[in-house]
């Protein structure tokens, strides 16, 4: 029976190959009927562009350019800073490819450097059908690195068509003696080659590297120099993805956090180039065959999860290659992807205790991942909700709550400064989820929220604003599958305007004209992706707005509560950072939506007197968190600017 079961499973896979062979000849035909429709298109615009019309209408052109932006850009100004931005991109894209490299001074001091303990990095690559020229340049990348403490490791599963590709790396493999080749009997898959070529290397660290990609020139010294000075057992840097001939034609900049597990369970940002030290790989399994497609995400959660001290290093120095068939330029090229991610991810959480997790695709890209935790309702959240506003608002509050809330373990603390205001709420306290409490202590909104914490008989704090609105009904839920985690310390929902524009996504430690801290994406449409995904995903975050924050009442009380020194604004990030010098993870969450009417330090700029204990407070925070703000925010990049909310590049004056 089983023997007749095989066969069965046997015909129906030798039938869907069929299909999928015919599938693959037909599109390589179309293929070459598009690639030769688009040289000849080529062929017809360079005739074009070289007739004497085409000169003579330069200027109309120029002028129905400067009409479409105006159309869409509204204003001068707006059109004025997207050429400037055009233009500072191009600018970027030199300075951070060939311009990047070390020049002849540069080489002889890395090369020359005095290392403690010269570790060997063993790269490994996998190879299959690898075009010649991107072959040659993948292993040039290499050969001239500045940092001589290098084995190249290359297993071969190509097929005969391109025996070429042999042929290449025994030329260069006779003249360096660093360079190890072995042609494999068959191809195995990403996971079998990438494990073949494990079996090749000798070094005490291990770097994966694509067949099609190319290494700046001074990457593996940097890596040297921090796992000597860091002791970093796991290392990352940023990367660029180019197309054509030139890394210079770069077609998106990914400049990363540090460090962050949340993110890294959502999106595999960490990707390339990873180098990490031997025997972390000899306390796991090698490259799962199941997870092809996805075998860098599940090797990196499961390395990173070992790791002591995983070290980025904030500078672009691995280019990937976009390419008809690559993931880089096309998912649907590998579908098999996004279903081997989640899989990986699931592994991932079960070796954490945690089960049960829902993972679907967001709208960013379809393997970056929505998360949602299993949740225990038992849980009981006390939302503490102080007057700030109008009776009226926070009366809106209160009814948006408990008509939209679809969680109803709940109690909500509304906190009154004002003795005559308490009988305006007695419709509202017939509900017995809602108690008022009369505070009478001084005008601070700090002590406000502290006061109604301790009076809270939840295990879960939400601390809010009196003008939000609850967009998302599952907002509660969202937050505290989260909050429930004893790894988390602060949850931050996603805040919008009322014209559905971004208010808070997170806080940039060192961000904004005051240089303490600022909200990124500021200003954002709402249907914005964000910088590399980011508005789409749930991300760990150096602190979250408290107009809707959501954490733990005893971590609250562990950390002292808010500060009531820090009465007007600051609080919350003060609060936060707290948490994290506890050792606690912030998450910023995209799938807790709610309007904020206001802005969080309400009469900022027209009550002078605010103004002035603002900056007082700006003083305060700073003298206190001096070590964080010059170390630089974990969760940013010093790439981007701390002028804009934008994910701007911060370039070098000249």
């Amino acid at each position: 029976m089983d023997n007749e079961k095989q066969m069965q499973e046997l015909a129906f896979y030798k039938e869907e190959y069929a299909k999928l062979k015919k599938e693959n000849v037909e599109l390589e035909t179309k293929l070459t009927f598009a690639e030769r429709q688009r040289d000849e298109a080529e062929a017809k615009l360079a005739k074009i562009k070289g007739s004497f019309a085409w000169k003579l209408s330069k200027p109309l052109r120029a002028l129905r350019v400067l009409y479409i932006h105006w159309s869409y850009y509204k204003t001068p100004k707006k059109i004025i800073e997207r050429f400037k931005n055009k233009k500072l991109e191009k600018k970027a894209h030199e300075y951070l490819g060939l311009r990047s490299f070390p020049n002849e001074q540069e080489r002889k001091e890395q090369e020359g450097y005095n290392f403690k303990e010269k570790h060997t990095i063993s790269i490994l690559v996998p190879l299959y059908n690898t075009p010649e020229n991107f072959l040659k340049e993948m292993i040039d990348s290499v050969v001239y690195q500045t940092y001589g403490g290098w084995e190249l490791c290359l297993a071969d599963g190509s097929d005969d068509n391109h025996a070429y590709v042999g042929e290449i790396c025994r030329e260069y493999a006779k003249k360096d003696a660093r360079i190890v080749y072995e042609k494999l009997e068959r191809n195995e898959g990403i996971s079998g080659n990438t494990n073949q070529c494990y079996k090749l290397a000798t070094g005490d660290f291990i770097g994966l590297f694509d067949h099609d990609d190319i290494l700046h020139p001074g990457v593996l010294f940097e890596y040297a120099k921090v796992i000597e000075e860091k002791g970093a057992d796991y290392v990352y840097c940023d990367e660029a993805t180019f197309t054509g001939d030139s890394i210079n034609n770069m077609i998106t900049l990914h400049f990363k956090p540090d460090y962050a597990l949340d993110t890294l369970r959502a999106n595999n940002y960490i990707c390339h180039f990873s180098v990490f030290k031997r025997t972390l790989l000899q306390e796991t399994e090698l490259f799962r065959k199941e997870y092809d497609g996805s075998q860098d995400h599940d090797m990196i959660l499961r390395l990173t999860s070992l790791a002591k001290n995983v070290v980025h290093v904030p500078r672009i120095l691995y280019y990937w290659r976009a390419h008809a068939g690559s993931v880089a330029s096309n998912i649907e090229a590998k579908l098999y992807c996004i279903d081997s991610a989640k899989r990986a991810i699931e592994d991932h959480l079960q070796h954490y205790d945690i089960h049960n997790t829902q993972i679907t695709s967001t709208r960013a890209f379809e393997t970056i991942f929505r998360l949602q935790y299993e949740l225990n309702t038992d849980s009981k959240v006390s939302i503490i909700l102080p007057r700030t506003s109008s009776v009226e608002k926070i009366c809106k509050c209160v009814e948006n709550i408990r008509k939209k809330s679809s969680f109803d373990n709940y109690e909500l603390i509304m906190i009154e400064k004002e003795e005559k205001n308490l009988e305006c709420y007695t419709e509202l306290t017939k509900d017995p989820a809602v108690r008022i409490i009369h505070y009478k202590g001084n005008d601070n909104l700090s002590a406000m929220y502290n006061y109604g914490a301790k009076e809270a008989t939840g295990e879960f704090l939400l601390l809010l604003d009196d003008e939000i609105e609850f967009i998302t009904t599952d907002f509660i839920q969202e937050l505290l599958m989260y909050a429930q985690r004893s790894d988390v310390g602060a949850v931050g929902a996603k805040l919008l305007y009322p014209g559905d524009t971004i208010c808070h996504s997170g806080i940039v430690i060192g961000l904004g004209p005051d240089k303490v801290a600022g909200y990124i994406h500021h200003k954002y449409e709402n249907e914005h992706i964000g910088y590399m995904g980011r508005l789409c995903y749930a991300q760990n975050t150096s602190a979250v707005s408290g107009a809707a924050l959501m954490v733990k009442k005893a971590d609250f009380e562990k950390c002292g509560g808010y500060d009531e020194q820090l009465s007007v604004s600051l609080k919350d990030v003060d609060l936060c950072l707290r948490l994290r010098q506890l050792g606690y993870l912030n998450v910023f969450t995209p799938f807790a939506e709610a309007y904020h009417a206001g802005l969080l330090d309400k009469g900022l700029e027209s009550n002078e007197m605010i103004r002035q204990k603002y900056l007082e407070e700006c003083q305060i925070f700073r003298e206190r968190w001096q070590g964080v703000l010059e170390k630089g925010d974990p969760y940013y990049n010093p790439n981007f600017t701390l002028e804009k909310s934008d994910y701007s590049l911060n370039m070098p004056k000249k």
